[in-house]
């Protein structure tokens, strides 16, 4: 075994107060109060990104390598959601729409068995990773199994259902199912886990909850010891000796985890948010490090929670309120990070623009300088740049309709000038880069329609550059001239909403995977491998959205939520993720339809629990 010193590198010290500063996982000896000082193991829930369809779901994999596959939210599904760690994105279908079935195993062998479609069945399904494949039915047509299956995908095993209520068991060897010895109490939706020769099942329904637990040994069930409540329709998992379960029914949604030794039930930390039939990360280990995903709560929900268990004080990404912008309006170009950002123009409720630019230090706006005549009394499109160099395209002076959209200027920190017109009618384009590397890239034209045009500015000219794959306006864009991230947005007609992602390298774009949602008047920030897409509008919302996701310079993933609806707002296209904002925009329907509100996002952090060890 490894000692202190040769972990840490140091002695145990001591001091007369406690340090505010240290190396993580240090210990020390406070002399003035007689304790002994050091980490301490924690266990607790803490949000994560939710997923991207409400429903409830069976669940199977790690905390950071799950998977939601099929389930309900007020007709069958055939969806599969892959979970990193992070976040929620698609994976492959199930060839047909079902709930109610049994999952086990890992994100990249997963087997889904039994359930409803349009009545019990007994399919089954493995799963690669990327797509499912048939393999034999259970012997026994079953549905109710939504957590009542452990193991893996060669050495799986699935106990009671309802088909009537039932006792029977099956084990699956990776090529056909056998008979296995019946549970002692019949019952459906419990929850399950470890391996199938050290398997356990708890609670469920026999007619009524029941606390009812049995462990399975390969051969036969036993009874174990019993849960603190009794519940069904509830998320579990690990090992026969380090077992947990939390949520489910129990007359009512319940937040309750409890952990299993082997021996008995102990109850720990609550979840958030009380639920039922959420999908659990099932494999052993899971009493450590788990997440359960959707599920009832009085609806379906996509809410997302982790479980740890160490040393460590999670603290979960989220967005938090900032202090409202001066005026309710939509329209907003954005720049810079939180804490020296500049929002620029906007259009109020019922007002012609403001005109105006505003700065931002991550406490409060204060009102800058008046934006030139020329370049942005019709409103501001877009922007890039730093809170002291910053470039904007805008609509510029002409009749109405059309208008003249090829203004630019830019903004020192003090005063707005006039920079080059840009060579093309455009607005409702996206912008990357600075004020001396700037990108500018697709938007519309009152006399052509959507463009895919790409323009470079280095500080006094624009120059045109490889127009993008797809021709639209109202996307979102991020990073740099060189490494852009253009992002949904809208064409019409017809009326179109885009997913599409391209990614710029210096000469021309590549597409890349596309959007959860296809979206318009969404906003990024961040490079091209590390962004955050948030609100936007879409066909059944087009007043704005609260979904957010990242990515990662390959795919997007769910993230965090903003409190309120939003789209075509301002943010600042090159401010890093854990420095993001949004303000203003679009909001809810109805009048007044425009928001102030101003929210941050912080990314996940830990930090060592630091716990009195011993006192003298």
């Amino acid at each position: 075994m490894s000692t202190y010193r040769e972990i840490i590198g140091k002695k145990i010290k001591t001091v007369s107060s406690d340090p505010s500063t240290g190396i993580a996982g240090e210990m020390w000896y406070n002399s003035t109060t007689g304790t002994l000082r050091g980490p301490g193991i924690l266990s607790a829930w803490s949000s994560a990104g939710p997923m991207i369809t409400a429903r409830y779901a069976a669940g199977s994999g790690t905390q950071t390598a799950a998977l939601a596959s099929a389930g309900y939210n007020g007709s069958n599904s055939a969806l599969t959601e892959e979970y990193n760690g992070s976040g929620w994105s698609a994976g492959g279908a199930l060839p047909v729409a079902s709930r109610g079935g049994g999952a086990a195993g890992t994100q990249t062998a997963t087997i889904y068995a039994g359930g409803y479609e349009s009545s019990n069945t007994g399919e089954a399904y493995t799963y690669n990773g990327t797509a499912w494949t048939g393999v034999p039915a259970l012997n026994t047509a079953r549905r109710g199994l939504n957590n009542n299956m452990a193991g893996t995908t060669t050495a799986a095993i699935v106990a009671g259902g309802l088909t009537g209520v039932i006792a029977d068991s099956e084990e699956y060897n990776g090529s056909s199912w056998s008979e296995g010895d019946n549970l002692n109490t019949a019952r459906n939706s419990a929850a399950a886990g470890g391996i199938q020769t050290a398997a356990f099942l708890a609670g469920g329904s026999t007619g009524s909850v029941t606390t009812a637990t049995e462990l399975y040994d390969g051969t036969s069930w036993t009874t174990g010891g019993s849960l603190n409540t009794a519940r069904k329709d509830f998320g579990g998992g690990g090992a026969q000796t380090a077992g947990i379960v939390f949520g489910g029914d129990t007359g009512s949604v319940s937040a309750l985890t409890e952990t299993f030794d082997g021996t008995s039930w102990t109850e720990t930390g609550d979840m958030a948010t009380a639920r039922h039939s959420g999908a659990p990360a099932n494999q052993p280990g899971a009493n450590s490090s788990t997440l359960v995903a959707g599920g009832v709560t009085s609806d379906y929900v996509t809410t997302t929670e982790e479980w740890n268990t160490s040393t460590s004080v999670v603290t979960a990404a989220a967005w938090s309120s900032g202090t409202a912008f001066p005026t309710a309006s939509s329209a907003v170009a954005g720049v810079g990070p939180r804490d020296a950002a500049v929002g620029i123009g906007g259009y109020p409720q019922g007002s012609p623009p403001t005109g105006k630019s505003f700065e931002y230090n991550g406490v409060a706006w204060s009102a800058e300088a008046t934006l030139n005549p020329n370049t942005g009394t019709l409103g501001v499109n877009s922007a890039t740049g730093t809170q002291t160099a910053v470039i904007n395209a805008q609509n510029g002076p002409g009749p109405a309709p059309p208008y003249q959209y090829i203004a630019a200027g830019e903004y020192d920190g003090s005063s707005w000038s006039n920079a080059t017109n840009r060579p093309s009618d455009n607005y409702s384009q996206a912008m990357s880069g600075t004020q001396t590397a700037g990108l500018l890239f697709g938007g519309t034209s009152s006399p052509t329609g959507t463009m895919n045009i790409t323009l470079s500015y280095d500080g006094t000219n624009w120059t045109a550059e490889e127009a993008m794959n797809t021709a639209r306006s109202e996307l979102a864009g991020s990073g740099t001239a060189t490494a852009a991230l253009g992002s949904g947005g809208y064409s019409n007609p017809p009326a179109t909403y885009y997913a599409n992602t391209e990614e710029y390298g210096g000469e021309s774009w590549t597409a890349s995977n596309a959007l959860l949602t296809a979206v318009r008047n969404g906003r990024s920030s961040g490079t091209q491998t590390d962004a955050i897409f948030m609100g936007g509008g879409t066909p059944s919302a087009p007043l704005g959205i609260v979904n957010c996701s990242t990515y990662n310079g390959t795919s997007w993933v769910t993230s965090p939520s903003m409190a309120t609806t939003r789209s075509n707002f301002g943010a600042g296209a090159t401010s890093p993720v854990g420095a993001a904002w949004g303000a203003a925009g679009y909001s809810a329907p109805g009048s007044p339809n425009r928001t102030n509100t101003t929210e941050h996002f912080t990314t996940e952090t830990t930090a060592v629990n630091v716990k009195t060890l011993t006192q003298s």
